[in-house]
């Protein structure tokens, strides 16, 4: 590991870690003792069937969720609820309506006691990065889908968090905005060095996207597992070692 790999914060360490909801009276688990570790700066994907836990593990790491038993640590210290550290996208980018996209993404700073200037001058930045220096005037209605999630994920960064959540980010796009959208969160990603933890049921876009696939099972007594993904990149969609890995990752689930 280099010195710069060393330092990078957002490290995530997971131990025993179940929890479960009641339905109609009855104790249902959805996670059972898991165990996991993510070092800092690492992309990983979780994938598996409707009703594993994906998202349920995504809101435990995100502090929305507190778990039933097990410890949840970032960086060392115990998750206490939300912290600054993290930052959740969502399926839907969830915008403010009466504000423009430059006030949006400037929005968490200047609840966090940033000045009106300040919060400008950083979301430019992020706005940019995501390509829509253009549309900072706009409003949301004004925007596509696509470039409604680039605006939820320059809002994120631009609190600069040390680990990026995200819980099915580009699951309501089309097929072909998906594709570039997939391109978009691996350079983000790769320019500001977070830890970005994926929900996703596209097994294209794991591949694509994270260094390891955490697979968890719908048989509550099956274990999980890490899948590693040893793929340079970019990463070639129709190249033979990914067509293999999705080949691979298809068997976990028992498609062929």
């Amino acid at each position: 590991m280099s010195v710069i790999e060393a330092t990078l914060r957002g490290e995530v360490t997971v131990r025993d870690l179940s929890k479960s909801f009641t339905l109609n009276g009855q104790r249902l688990p959805v996670l059972r003792n898991l165990h996991l570790d993510i070092q800092g700066g690492e992309a990983v994907a979780i994938v598996g069937p409707s009703g594993c836990g994906k998202t349920t593990l995504l809101r435990v790491l995100a502090g929305l969720e507190q778990p039933d038993q097990g410890t949840v640590l970032i960086d060392g210290h115990p998750v206490q609820g939300v912290g600054t550290e993290r930052a959740i996208i969502f399926q839907e980018p969830r915008l403010l309506p009466w504000l423009t996209v430059l006030e949006n993404v400037g929005f968490g700073l200047e609840v966090r006691g940033h000045t009106a200037a300040e919060a400008a001058a950083r979301a430019r930045h992020y706005i940019r990065l995501v390509g829509l220096s253009e549309f900072e005037t706009a409003y949301p209605r004004q925007l596509s889908g696509g470039m409604a999630q680039r605006v939820g994920i320059a809002r994120a960064l631009t609190v600069q968090p040390e680990i990026l959540l995200l819980d099915e980010p580009l699951g309501a796009l089309d097929a072909m905005t998906k594709l570039t959208m997939q391109e978009e969160l691996a350079r983000i990603w790769r320019e500001e060095k977070v830890t970005m933890v994926l929900v996703t049921h596209d097994l294209e876009e794991a591949i694509y996207l994270a260094d390891r696939v955490l697979v968890l099972p719908r048989e509550k007594g099956s274990a999980p597992r890490i899948i590693d993904v040893d793929l340079p990149r970019p990463r070639g969609r129709s190249e033979g070692p990914f067509v293999k890995m999705r080949k691979r990752l298809m068997e976990e689930f028992g498609l062929h």
